[in-house]
């Protein structure tokens, strides 16, 4: 190898380690913010739900992140990037804002509720329900990142990667299977977590992405190539046989 390739490298591995330590910061931060969420309204730190959610949560995504950043990092990189950029949909930032705000007003309802006042009495059954829900939803999640290589965070028309109709994997059941998964957990979240209040804010979600999905839909049949055939052949948005 040359000095001259020796000097070139040297910039890029610097970067591909500021990089992965500006993700370790993040993460870590991420964390600790989602800790303060759970265990502040709680009042407590010996809730054992709590920080069982807590554990499969971050087990869960920090599985999915290794697996895509080994094998689908152009992924990684557009669900990191997504949000910065420009032609993602103002309807879509809206909703993405709002489930934000229902998102943090769920955890902290079920703090409060399961972890401090004990307002709500969920029985066992709908309790391991919802954990089983949750394990389903992080399965549904992991099998369309590893079809869809385009799976954005934001609802955009990826261009610049040749973004193209994907119809193999769970897509051939429903249009919209990431949807399925987020509104499974996000049903399952309160059962887990043993609270019927938090299932408010969790219903409002669900009726937030039905919208989303509708939403979409509509932006690929009018901006995405070869969409209008792959709705023709997959009748169904996140339903088979209902919508």
């Amino acid at each position: 190898m040359s000095q001259l390739e020796e000097r070139g490298g040297a910039p890029e591995r610097k970067n591909q380690t500021q990089s992965k330590l500006g993700l370790w910061v993040q993460s870590i931060f991420f964390l600790c913010v989602f800790i303060a969420i759970l265990f502040i309204p709680a009042g407590r730190l010996d809730w054992l739900a709590g920080w069982a959610f807590l554990g499969l949560f971050v087990l869960a995504v920090g599985i999915i992140a290794i697996w895509a950043r080994r094998h689908d990092p152009e992924l990684m990189e557009e669900r990191q990037t997504a949000s910065r950029a420009e032609n993602v949909k103002r309807w879509d930032r809206v909703i993405m804002a709002v489930y934000t705000v229902l998102l943090l007003l769920m955890l902290i309802l079920a703090g409060v509720d399961a972890g401090r006042l004990g307002w709500s009495d969920i029985p066992l059954w709908l309790r391991i329900l919802g954990w089983l829900g949750l394990g389903v939803a992080f399965g549904i999640v992991w099998w369309v990142m590893a079809e869809n290589t385009y799976l954005s965070e934001m609802v955009r028309i990826q261009e610049e990667r040749g973004h193209q109709v994907v119809t193999s994997g769970p897509y051939q059941y429903v249009r919209h299977p990431m949807y399925v998964g987020v509104i499974i957990a996000i049903l399952s979240v309160p059962l887990a977590l043993g609270s019927w209040w938090a299932l408010v804010p969790g219903v409002l979600i669900v009726f937030l992405f039905i919208l989303r999905t509708a939403l979409e839909d509509r932006t690929l049949m009018e901006e995405l190539p070869g969409y209008k055939q792959y709705a023709e052949q997959v009748r169904y948005r996140l339903a088979p046989g209902i919508w």
